[in-house]
């Protein structure tokens, strides 16, 4: 299963090698699905709220929602545990476990039943000594952790850096990716490597980052507030040549989990979230209680053309080409299809924005025109003169997501 795969993209009109990444044969696209933490973060508490807490029960039952609520049809597969599964110890054998209480049938059932339900099973690790929140780590226990994860029937694994040494990461890293593969069943390979590289100020070489990882967390976590999600999209913006350069089928960057769904934000900040996570080539991964998100918001998540742009399979991070002062932000990615793009221009600012741009200056210039459509409400803009400016108005603090077709 596993390999190098050299990456040939198509940007702005020029063609460039890429990296070599870690062929599995997964990650083709950004991995989609759900998560727990960010909604119910280490809630191991199933005593005085059995709804809530980190349990088979939870999962199962939002597995039950992204199968009958249209979430897996949309492409989202993935049912991922975060932190707060495992047992305080090891067993016998020195296997992870799950929490006898939480997880009373064990960790194969309940893959057995997320299986079922015809979506993937994710997990979570960490590298180090123990878990962010304390549970078992998996260092010096890589190879036997792959395989109990393999074990148990693991499609994905997020492998988190918490009680660890940053200067061991390079060989580290790449003993578990190897460990995964010689199991010999495909398990995604989510890694926080290049995110702790950054926080101690140290080099981050994404092209050996990218021979043993699908996708990889670059920044800080997001939260449920505006704020965090301007931060994480200035923080790409910044470094944009060398993340574009970093991503590619089979490898992804990933700005963290979606919040769409839960409370902190307004429904065109969330609209502004999915369009931006998904012109960058990111992960959509949701944070939410599916039992109780509003219609509204699901309709944001359900959005096939904007999921579309996401899946493309070119796969190419989209590039911020243009600024309106500090207010307004236009994003451009070029997609599979011949001279097809998606544009997300952001509204940062608390009160609606109207701008005036042509197509030129996004970098759509080889065509006279294009056919425009707004992805976001479904609707036609219409045809539109290449070279000629237009007016836009963008919702306070929301986005236009349009799709450019010759």
């Amino acid at each position: 299963m596993s390999g190098k795969l050299a990456v040939v993209v198509y940007l702005l009109g020029v063609f460039c090698l890429t990296l070599e990444a870690l062929d599995n044969g997964l990650a083709r696209t950004p991995p989609m699905g759900w998560l727990t933490w960010e909604h119910f973060k280490c809630n191991t508490n199933c005593k005085t709220n059995p709804k809530n807490c980190v349990s088979e029960n939870l999962m199962m039952e939002m597995a039950d929602r992204m199968a009958a609520d249209g979430y897996k049809d949309a492409g989202y597969e993935y049912v991922n545990l975060d932190d707060c599964w495992s047992a305080r110890q090891r067993d016998s054998q020195g296997r992870l476990q799950g929490d006898p209480d939480r997880f009373p049938s064990g960790m194969k059932a309940l893959s057995d039943y997320i299986h079922s339900q015809g979506l993937k099973f994710g997990i979570y690790g960490d590298y180090g000594t123990k878990t962010c929140s304390g549970f078992p780590g998996s260092w010096g226990h890589f190879e036997l952790d792959a395989q109990t994860f393999a074990d148990w029937g693991v499609d994905m694994l997020k492998f988190d850096s918490c009680s660890s040494n940053v200067t061991t990461y390079s060989k580290g890293y790449p003993e578990m990716s190897n460990a995964l593969n010689a199991t010999g069943r495909p398990i995604l390979f989510d890694c926080k490597w290049p995110f702790v590289l950054r926080h101690y100020g140290m080099k981050i070489n994404y092209t050996l980052i990218a021979e043993y990882c699908n996708t990889w967390r670059n920044f800080w976590d997001v939260h449920e507030k505006w704020s965090s999600i301007l931060m994480i999209v200035d923080y790409y913006a910044l470094n944009q040549d060398t993340l574009i350069a970093a991503a590619g089928p089979g490898h992804f960057n990933d700005p963290d989990m979606l919040v769409v769904g839960d409370s902190g934000l307004t429904v065109d900040q969330a609209q502004a979230q999915f369009a931006m996570w998904a012109i960058l080539a990111a992960p959509l991964l949701m944070a939410n209680d599916l039992r109780n998100i509003s219609t509204p918001r699901s309709n944001i998540l359900l959005n096939k053309e904007v999921i579309a742009v996401n899946q493309d399979p070119l796969g190419i991070m989209g590039r911020l080409v243009l600024q309106f002062s500090d207010r307004v932000d236009v994003w451009v990615k070029p997609l599979s299809r011949w001279q097809e793009w998606a544009v997300v221009i952001l509204n940062r600012y608390l009160a609606p924005q109207m701008v005036s741009l042509s197509l030129h200056q996004l970098g759509l210039k080889t065509l006279s025109s294009y056919r425009l459509r707004d992805i976001l409400s479904h609707s036609d803009i219409g045809l539109r003169d290449s070279s000629k400016m237009y007016k836009y108005t963008i919702p306070a603090t929301g986005t236009l997501m349009m799709h450019a077709q010759p």
